[in-house]
């Protein structure tokens, strides 16, 4: 019995011991669970406030484009202009008010330029009132070939921008209609990722596409013959060649154009003289980039602003802001 005894109490003990093991092993897991979510909260804040500092820097980088914009330059816009002017990759580290830790390292930069939004094609100007524009269509087709993309395109993107528009009657012709038929509310084309929905269009032509065109907030605006490349001046004057427009970009690096004037004075293209093209030596459009790095946090951004005229002081105001 003695033995029975001393069996069961070595039981008892054998299992206190284990239950003893699995409560500490149970109060380890919950303190070290309570430490994890901790330090991820702790890291979540941290986030957040490097977010929440680029963004403020991201402001800080608008805020420098527009005072630039702010600079007279007179009756033209050029690329030797102090706007063009990118500005390179500038340490932040002492500008910006934040709690070291011992041992990190910490750093913060901020990178930017600003490009002329004029020096490229806007798709808005394809149509007017919701009704296709014929000239311009052919316009985009001549562009497409420059980029050897389809030419066959044209007619449908125009379409697509044209269905987006509000449709507005023409008092004078009353019986003309939209080119494009409509279903629905439209939707109008806000960014040249929405080509995309084109049928035939395919990721490949947009990536092309991007740098050439965009999509501004008016429409027949003009092309800044004294910023754009060759293959959207080779598109929107008359006659020209890719070669032709590629010797106008050689001849306004040594010497810009003053005036509209004398620009299609010198101009040599054989074009239709019937075609008055969509032109300026101006811009009001300037597309705004930044790129900033602070620790962990990384923020790419692209704003629309619009230069004021004179009568309003020249002031800046933002279109849109896209952040990546």
């Amino acid at each position: 019995m003695r033995r029975d005894y001393q069996r069961g109490h070595g039981r008892q003990r054998g299992v206190a011991v284990v239950t003893a093991l699995l409560l500490t092993t149970l109060a380890i897991s919950i303190v070290a669970s309570l430490f994890w979510q901790q330090q991820v909260q702790v890291r979540s804040m941290e986030n957040q406030r490097l977010q929440l500092q680029t963004k403020w820097i991201q402001r800080g980088a608008l805020d420098w484009a527009s005072v630039i914009l702010r600079q007279p330059f007179g009756n033209r816009i050029s690329l030797e202009q102090i706007w063009a002017t990118p500005l390179a990759e500038t340490r932040l580290d002492q500008y910006i008010e934040r709690e070291r830790i011992q041992g990190e390292n910490f750093t913060a930069s901020l990178s930017g330029q600003v490009f002329d939004a004029m020096a490229r094609y806007n798709l808005n100007n394809l149509a007017s009132g919701g009704v296709r524009d014929p000239v311009e269509t052919e316009v985009l087709a001549k562009l497409l070939t420059n980029l050897r993309l389809e030419a066959r395109l044209a007619r449908p993107i125009a379409d697509f921008v044209a269905a987006g528009q509000p449709l507005t009657v023409d008092l004078a012709n009353p019986a003309a209609g939209p080119q494009t038929p409509r279903r629905g509310t439209p939707m109008p084309v806000m960014r040249v990722d929405d080509l995309l929905a084109v049928q035939g269009v395919k990721p490949e032509a947009v990536e092309a596409l991007r740098q050439f065109v965009i999509v501004l907030p008016a429409e027949g605006t003009k092309v800044n013959v004294n910023t754009a490349p060759a293959e959207v001046l080779a598109a929107v004057l008359p006659g020209c060649s890719l070669s032709q427009a590629t010797t106008l970009v050689e001849q306004r690096k040594r010497i810009p154009w003053n005036d509209i004037g004398q620009f299609t004075s010198e101009l040599q293209c054989q074009g239709d003289s019937q075609v008055q093209p969509k032109i300026d030596i101006t811009s009001t459009f300037f597309l705004v980039q930044s790129r900033i790095r602070l620790d962990r946090a990384a923020l790419d951004a692209e704003s629309l602003v619009q230069k004021g005229s004179l009568a309003s002081r020249g002031g800046v105001n933002v279109i849109w802001t896209r952040q990546n």
